[in-house]
């Protein structure tokens, strides 16, 4: 098929895809590093978990090849730690044995989404040992290491210490009775497991549990806070950081923990199954020759280190802050340990890394109403969207049009199928399509002459200057939003400009009888929008790689840069591909089905619930018996009103709230306001209860 593409610079893509070998950063452009924050090995991801880290950054690191600038997007699983060893026992098999399943998990489940790593490694790698043992020699040559004897957890059955993990107990703030070792999940609270009241060993319950002293290095994160804080300051002001748990506005440090003074951190831990602790040429090495460095030192170092597994040049990466602009995603649980702490260690270190430079974070993505539970079976988990039938490009397109940028989510089936169908194949497949099958139909699939010069297209042109003037004005909205990593609104630009394409379609009244009656005018309407859809092709790449990679030979073009504006690209003479279309509808029908098959347990209750309730209302149709009295408890049917998922949604936030209040420093004034929330929030639990039970 003959191919005629105007010839420019920039015009098309020149970037190599995900996944090219060797990609370094190039002295004087923008060198863009991403990484995800790095997923635990013990489990498999959910929605909430993709959209938070994995799928924002791939979407990242996929536009910023659109606009031709080197890009290296790392990611992989983070293998260390006490939940690794915790969920190993749980399963009989050895942590490394855990580790090669859920690698595989991960992997597959990513792959599946189109999430285009360039190398999806792991943190249990000899150069990942060899690197972090660097970095810990480094801060002992520094000055920054300390040893801290302490009494920790003990099991007298076990013969060993107890990490944060393998330890559960009752929390001594709230009294929850499963309190983790590390965390209390009822109040949020973060824990010292020798905190815990009745602590339990998670081997074996009946385990005689003690306290005996152990002795760890710790880093003086005290000494180094004024450096962190200063750097904290430089980095939120150069990378635009938006205002978070760190640090406002006005660039003022509000972490709680730094208001109050960073203490030394634990960086060892009474471990077999993590990185050996290096020799520092002192008297303490004898003590800590049994041990291993803690997962929240080893985790961030997995980002360089696997970097250095995917290439031997990993150094120009990040040893390069003067190239190198690195932007780090995540959930918000994760800002302290890259914004406070692994820049500390950074810091300590003394060489000259490649250091944060924009953060982007979400809030909690929650679903139907309630929370993601692995446990209840509740919510969507990796292979399962998969199962669905739903096409990947679908997944990313909803996920990233609701993505919790500024406030919690709520995933529904209801609006992801209305999602596919309003939006992807009314809009956006409808423009496409359209324009695609009239000139397959009515010119033989050849771009007629339109007499538009090759190049951009004149906002001031007799017949279209308010559409091209639209077209441009959105097209700088994008980049802008892009370039500030606000994803959700460069989706919903992206979605703008096809809505824009259909209306120019409608206003120009392309049709068999516009060619007819003014077929100089028919062929400038086609060629726009032929041109259009190849902009569109760029623009939504990110979002949907699959639906470009579907656009692209159907315009028989190769892969375009994001354009500064409008212009004349494909010429006429062209030849385009067969037009297919690039999405099918999914019937409403499907949501009910959905919601019994990923409710969870709470689902099928609600089911047997729902049967139970039919019966009962067919026993009562009978005559019933003289002088006998109807006596029935109230029974909720489990089906969900909008009203309904709105106030859980509002229970939750209540919630999460009220856990951050009491994750401030203890006070009068805190106290009251907490009391004040819990008020709030029995009110709508109330409420919520009127609504099921009226």
């Amino acid at each position: 098929m003959a191919q005629k593409i105007r010839s420019a610079d920039g015009l098309l893509q020149v970037i190599p895809p995900p996944g090219h070998p060797a990609i370094l950063p190039k002295k004087g452009e923008s060198n863009v590093l991403i990484t995800s924050a790095l997923p635990y090995c013990n489990n498999v991801p959910h929605l909430g978990n993709i959209i938070g880290s994995t799928l924002s950054a791939d979407v990242f690191s996929r536009y910023n090849r659109t606009r031709n600038r080197p890009t290296l997007y790392i990611c992989g699983t983070d293998e260390y730690g006490t939940a690794t060893e915790t969920q190993a026992l749980k399963e009989g098999i050895t942590p490394r044995e855990l580790c090669d399943k859920y690698h595989v998990l991960h992997k597959e489940t990513y792959e599946w989404f189109d999430i285009g790593f360039d190398y999806f490694g792991r943190t249990s790698t000899p150069l990942h040992t060899e690197i972090c043992q660097e970095i810990y020699q480094n801060l002992g040559k520094n000055g920054y290491l300390e040893p801290q004897s302490k009494d920790q957890t003990y099991c007298e059955n076990c013969g060993r210490f107890l990490a944060d993990r393998f330890v559960e107990g009752i929390c001594p703030h709230c009294g929850y009775e499963d309190a983790r070792g590390d965390q209390c999940d009822s109040c949020s609270r973060t824990l010292d497991a020798i905190e815990l009241i009745k602590p339990r060993c998670l081997v074996n319950k009946s385990h005689k549990v003690v306290a005996r002293t152990s002795t760890h290095m710790y880093v003086k994160l005290d000494t180094l806070q004024p450096q962190t804080e200063q750097w904290i300051k430089n980095a939120a002001r150069r990378g635009k950081w938006s205002p978070n748990s760190v640090i406002n506005h006005d660039l003022e440090i509000i972490d709680a923990r730094m208001k109050a003074g960073l203490v030394p951190a634990p960086l060892t831990r009474d471990l077999v199954w993590g990185v050996p602790v290096p020799p520092l040429g002192r008297e303490d090495d004898e003590i800590m020759q049994t041990k291993v460095l803690y997962v929240w030192y080893d985790a961030p170092i997995g980002y360089p280190s696997i970097t250095a597994n995917y290439t031997p040049e990993w150094k120009q990466w990040w040893f390069n802050p003067q190239d190198v602009n690195l932007y780090q995603f995540m959930g918000k649980d994760n800002v302290y340990f890259h914004t406070v702490y692994f820049p500390s260690i950074q810091l300590g270190d003394k060489r000259d890394w490649t250091t944060l430079f924009h953060l982007s974070t979400t809030e909690y993505l929650n679903y139907e109403g309630g929370k993601f539970s692995k446990s209840r079976n509740r919510g969507v988990f990796g292979p399962q969207a998969r199962e669905t039938g739903i096409p990947s490009s679908v997944w990313r397109y909803y996920l990233l049009s609701t993505r919790p940028e500024s406030a919690d989510a709520m995933f529904s089936w209801a609006d992801c199928i209305a999602a596919n169908n309003n939006v992807l194949l009314n809009n956006f497949g409808n423009f496409v399509n359209r324009v695609l099958k009239f000139v397959s139909s009515q010119y033989q699939g050849v771009i007629p002459e339109s007499e538009d010069l090759a190049g951009p297209l004149s906002p001031n042109d007799s017949e279209d200057s308010v559409f091209i003037s639209d077209v441009n004005r959105l097209l700088h909205e994008y980049i802008t939003v892009m370039d500030a990593v606000k994803l959700r609104q460069g989706l919903q630009t992206v979605m703008a400009i096809s809505q824009l394409g259909n209306g120019y379609l409608q206003s120009s009244g392309l049709n068999k009888a516009l060619m007819i009656s003014n077929p100089k005018r028919c062929a400038q309407v086609v060629s726009r929008a032929i041109n259009l859809i190849y902009v569109l092709s760029a623009l939504v790449e990110p979002y949907m790689p699959a639906t470009a990679k579907a656009i692209l030979p159907q315009l028989n073009a190769p892969p375009r840069a994001v354009p500064d504006v409008l212009s004349t690209d494909i010429l006429a003479g062209h030849t385009i591909g067969t037009p297919e279309h690039l999405f099918k509808k999914i019937e409403e029908s499907l949501a009910d089905k959905f919601r019994d098959r990923f409710g969870g347990n709470e689902a099928k209750a609600a089911t047997t619930t729902t049967t139970e309730a039919a019966a009962s209302a067919t026993a009562s149709a009978k005559p019933k018996a003289k002088g006998k009295k109807d006596v029935a408890a109230p029974v909720f049917t489990g089906v969900m009103t909008q009203e309904m998922i709105s106030k859980e949604t509002e229970i939750t936030q209540q919630g999460d709230k009220i856990r951050s209040l009491k994750a401030q420093p203890k006070s009068p004034e805190t106290d009251a306001r907490v009391k004040e929330e819990v008020e709030t929030l029995k009110r709508f639990k109330s409420e919520l209860s009127q609504l099921q039970f009226p």
